[in-house]
């Protein structure tokens, strides 16, 4: 699978991260620049490239991360005021940017967005509740009152094609768009396995036991950060009883359904298909190409 949000190209130069001094001489280079955002939104050039703008463009006070180097240029994003932790599928604006970007700026906006994010709501010491500071170069924060490190999280979540007798279960989140629909999905909690993770989440949402799990792929997902596990399971029957504090709906879909709704996208009848960004879409077009 080639996926998306991922591959930018940095040098992420993880050696300077720590040293006080080389990440004071990297913001004083002439060369270093900053991912220009609104908020965590990217805002893009006449090319539909990422802009960037040069560091003493910044107001006095800002916290600056630092992402990398760029063919040797130093490359920075600034901590915006606020966070954002809502899906992404309640961040249609940023849809309208992600559309046109190369998939390397895709991926270096991905990463950056995911870190100051974080920065924004983390700013405060989960120990003692003082207020932290940021620490190598960005990616971590350290509390001066208690000592806490804090670092940048990744939080893990299992995406499933659940399938049975050459159909597909799918799934429609209680804030999607009308008639879309997509693999389920669910964090995987402390002490499972990918694999338990994937039969427990199908089974609490739809009530359907599923074995044979294997590993399709990953993808990071920066609404906030994310590590997307897509995976394929076998169920033995196909009777739902859907969980709809979870889900609006949940259905079974034949090759066919699957095969036009991919073919279509938002003129499908049977369903819309995720975005082309979503893991979930590369899964759908796995499964047309290689299951029998």
């Amino acid at each position: 699978m080639t996926i998306s949000f991922a591959g930018h190209g940095l040098d992420r130069a993880d050696n300077l991260r720590p040293d006080a001094v080389a990440q004071a001489e990297l913001r004083a280079r002439p060369d270093a620049r900053v991912l220009v955002l609104d908020g965590l939104s990217p805002l893009l050039d006449d090319a539909n490239r990422l802009s960037w703008a040069g560091l003493d463009s910044l107001p006095e006070g800002a916290e600056t991360v630092f992402l990398g180097l760029d063919a040797g240029a130093p490359v920075f994003a600034v901590v915006p005021l606020a966070g954002d932790d809502r899906p992404a599928y309640l961040q249609r604006p940023n849809w309208v940017a992600i559309a046109v970007l190369s998939p390397a700026d895709l991926a270096l906006y991905s990463g950056a967005r995911s870190l100051v994010d974080w920065h924004a709501r983390h700013r405060f010491c989960a120990r003692c509740g003082s207020a932290t500071a940021i620490a190598k170069g960005g990616w971590q924060r350290d509390c001066p009152a208690c000592g806490a490190q804090h670092f940048p999280r990744t939080d893990p979540v299992a995406i499933m094609l659940v399938e049975h007798d050459g159909a597909l279960l799918l799934g429609r989140g209680t804030q999607f768009p009308p008639r879309s629909y997509s693999a389920l999905a669910g964090f995987i909690e402390p002490g499972e396995t990918i694999e338990q993770g994937v039969a427990r989440e199908v089974l609490e949402e739809v009530r359907v036991a599923v074995h044979s799990v294997s590993y399709l792929g990953n993808q990071a997902w920066p609404f906030p950060s994310q590590l997307m596990i897509a995976c394929h399971a076998r169920a033995d029957a196909r009777d739902l009883v859907i969980d709809y504090s979870e889900l609006d709906d949940a259905r079974w879909f034949t090759r066919a359904e699957v095969a036009e709704a991919m073919a279509r996208g938002k003129d499908a009848r049977a369903f819309i298909p995720p975005p082309r960004h979503a893991i979930a879409w590369h899964m759908l077009k796995w499964w047309l190409e290689n299951e029998a």
